[in-house]
């Protein structure tokens, strides 16, 4: 296959790919929330292992929506999930960061985990990836210096707020047919 059968392949398997960004919008949102009733320590520790509640939560949706979340088939859906790998391994500076600097740790969090959408943007070749990172490394960062007092409310609402333009944009952009359902084609004649 070529690469752009790969892309088109990718986008149709995972039908717009929503179900990551639904999913972070719902966790970030009740981390927002829930953030409220706690102090910054124990909002930030509700993050850090909230957080972690996207993926699993991203599956079930996806098996909602008929989404190929996971493809060892694809070496693009391979690419996301080396992407994937990639955000997790800044963890290493998480959590130092929520032992010594915890007011940092929405901060590191926020734009962390939105870095995948810049090669996300690639495969597909859509911008809304990269104005997806952009726009959220912006507004995180503008959200912690504006908001001392509310860091991790602010952020989770920034955040869901980035979210909802992408996912908007997701599901309502076209993508081609799936590769695999097309009829196979003599390439002799």
């Amino acid at each position: 296959m070529t690469l752009e059968e790969y892309r088109s392949d990718f986008n149709a398997a995972a039908k717009g790919s929503a179900s990551m960004p639904i999913a972070g919008a719902c966790v970030w949102l009740a981390i927002a929330i829930i953030s409220t009733q706690f102090d910054e320590r124990t909002g930030v520790l509700i993050l850090l292992f909230g957080s972690g509640a996207i993926f699993p939560l991203a599956l079930a949706i996806a098996r909602v929506r008929g989404e190929a979340l996971i493809s060892s088939d694809n070496p693009l859906a391979k690419l996301m999930g080396l992407c994937v790998l990639m955000v997790n391994l800044l963890w290493a500076v998480h959590i130092p960061l929520f032992l010594y600097a915890p007011t940092f740790v929405p901060l590191s969090l926020g734009v962390g985990l939105g870095l995948h959408w810049v090669v996300w943007s690639w495969i597909v070749q859509h911008p809304l990836g990269i104005v997806h990172a952009v726009l959220r490394t912006i507004l995180v960062a503008v959200a912690w210096f504006t908001f001392p007092e509310n860091r991790l409310l602010a952020i989770g609402l920034v955040i869901v707020f980035v979210y909802g333009i992408s996912i908007w944009q997701m599901l309502t952009r076209s993508y081609t047919t799936h590769i695999t359902t097309r009829p196979e084609v003599d390439s002799k004649h």
